[in-house]
């Protein structure tokens, strides 16, 4: 009989982008694959569904699940949904990913008795952004939350960053011992692949989810400033907004941006490769608490050099000086600064560039890190 092994994500489509290898390492490794994720797909492309997780030869099983929500009853219906699939399934392990899985995935595991869990922590997201009471009695109630879920009695809590592991460490939150740093969840390094800087204007991209808390506010003032600097330069955001973010940047203003002529908005965009070969620079001056953005990594395994703020997960991924520049938080006249360096000095951007591929092959190449999450998996199977 087949070893089951459950994904519980709060996307179907974050499992495509962001676990596909792993879960066909695993598949091909014998294990009997399943995804738990709800039927609504927030960020996915239009025209996604269930079938395409079935088309890899994986089991799909709607959850109801909202990954921002505050109401009670919808996290209650959360965990109750998931405690019923543990005890249907049976699975011999399950595999947790971003917050609200981890919190109510990892205590119906405790009280459905899984045999074995793997915690990924995607980074601290916005659980330390903004502060008052309530965001303060929110930070409460879920480092609490989490001291309890995190403490079955096998499992890993897998860390993109060692900041992240030490500040839940610290926290005492986490015992250090269930602990394991695997930075980020690696890159294709056979579709993402080196090519020639284009000619003309260079063109500075940001790809993200368009939330405020990625940077978009810095990134736009200091495209702004550029532009009424005279640099020769376009700027470019490709992402999708949703209105049932709260902090979705609105499309109003997204739409604003762009008829004034500060930026240009591409939207979704699912063909990465292809935009990251017609621009010159990525920028991300994110603001909280990332894991290791695969954004990142695409763009130094496709040669590009990298602008980033200097925090968690970003700085994994960019050598300051070598293979892109760290800017200080919240500084738009830092990244101003840098971001003119490299329009300005092509043969720079090329150094960084050839620099950051170095980078993700000796350390993220996708197949390195699915491999060491196998690793983990066999380990807690066999200790289970």
């Amino acid at each position: 009989m087949a070893k089951k092994l459950l994904f519980v994500v709060n996307e179907a489509y974050f499992l495509l982008s962001h676990r596909l290898a792993i879960a066909t390492l695993a598949k091909n490794a014998g294990w009997e694959i399943h995804v738990a994720a709800p039927i609504t797909h927030v960020w996915a492309p239009a025209g996604f569904s269930a079938s395409e997780i079935e088309a890899q030869g994986f089991h799909f099983h709607a959850i109801p699940l909202s990954r921002r929500g505050k109401n009670p009853l919808v996290d209650i219906r959360t965990f109750a949904a998931l405690w019923r699939l543990y005890r249907q399934l049976r699975p011999d392990l399950i595999h947790l990913v971003t917050m609200k899985p981890n919190l109510y995935g990892g205590l119906a595991a405790r009280l459905a008795r899984v045999p074995a869990v793997v915690f990924a922590v995607s980074g601290l997201g916005q659980i330390f952004v903004g502060g008052g009471p309530l965001a303060a009695a929110l930070r409460l109630l879920v480092m609490y939350l989490l001291r309890r879920s995190l403490q079955h009695p096998n499992c890993r809590v897998i860390f993109q960053n060692p900041d992240d592991r030490n500040t839940l460490v610290g926290k005492n939150v986490v015992d250090p011992r269930a602990t394991v740093v695997i930075r980020g969840s690696g890159v294709n390094l056979d579709l993402y692949k080196p090519a020639p800087l284009p000619q003309g204007r260079p063109v500075v991209l940001l790809a993200s989810r368009l939330i405020w808390e990625k940077g978009l506010g810095e990134f736009v003032a200091a495209a702004r400033q550029l532009r009424d600097a005279g640099a020769s330069a376009r700027f470019v955001l490709v992402g999708d907004t949703h209105a049932s973010n709260p902090r979705a940047v609105p499309r109003e203003t997204l739409e604003s941006w762009a008829r004034e002529g500060v930026v240009e908005w591409w939207g979704f965009r699912a063909d990465m490769a292809s935009v990251l070969a017609q621009c010159a620079i990525v920028c991300l001056p994110s603001t909280y608490g990332e894991g290791v953005p695969r954004i990142l990594l695409e763009a130094a395994a496709s040669g590009r050099p990298i602008v980033a703020t200097n925090i968690p997960g970003c700085r994994e991924a960019v050598l300051d000086g070598v293979s892109g520049y760290l800017v200080p938080v919240g500084n738009t006249s830092a990244l101003e600064e840098r971001l003119l360096a490299l329009i300005n000095d092509p043969r720079r951007r090329a150094s960084f560039g050839t620099e950051g591929r170095r980078l993700v092959e000796t350390q993220f190449d996708e197949r390195t890190i699915a491999n060491r999450t196998l690793k983990v998996y066999e380990e807690l199977y066999e200790r289970r």
